[in-house]
């Protein structure tokens, strides 16, 4: 493979004054962060979404705080009761449970590569309220009156 050196790299690649990165072969194309930045010009998730209008990259922050909300929701909720009689419906109820939340979480996670500081921010919040409202214990009953944590789900809980 050839050795690229900076001649061959700036003949590839030319800065904008709006401090994107087009290829020659590519005009139209941006290059991809790869470092955090602020503002509200990102695409998350999808090509060309959410654009360039403001309303558009909130309602997009707005998304990606409800995924991680309901990824923390769907980790702690307690569809199962213990000792359920019919195993092969709580197992696939838990399994589907169990896919819900791996999706969301790869959702958050491939929003959080468009290396968006709010994304970032939004991602983490949702986590953080989703969380304190379904897996603290600020908002539980004392700990004699909460029935003993089956593994419904995963992960398991975080023993503090």
């Amino acid at each position: 493979m050839e050795n690229m050196n900076d001649d061959h790299m700036h003949g590839m690649m030319n800065n904008k004054s709006d401090g994107g990165l087009t290829t020659a072969m590519h005009p139209h194309k941006m290059m991809m962060h790869m470092t955090f930045f602020w503002g509200s010009d990102a695409q998350i998730l999808f090509s060309g979404w959410p654009g360039t209008s403001t309303g558009m990259y909130v309602l997009a922050l707005i998304v990606v705080f409800v995924l991680a909300f309901t990824s923390e929701f769907v980790s702690n909720c307690r569809l199962l009761k213990p000792g359920s009689d019919n195993h092969v419906t709580a197992g696939l109820v838990q399994t589907l449970l169990h896919a819900l939340r791996v999706g969301l979480a790869y959702l958050v996670m491939l929003a959080i590569m468009s290396f968006n500081g709010g994304v970032f921010l939004a991602a983490v919040s949702g986590h953080l309220l989703g969380f304190l409202l379904f897996g603290s214990q600020v908002f539980n009953k004392s700990s004699a009156d909460v029935p003993a944590k089956t593994s419904d789900h995963l992960p398991p809980p975080m023993s503090c």
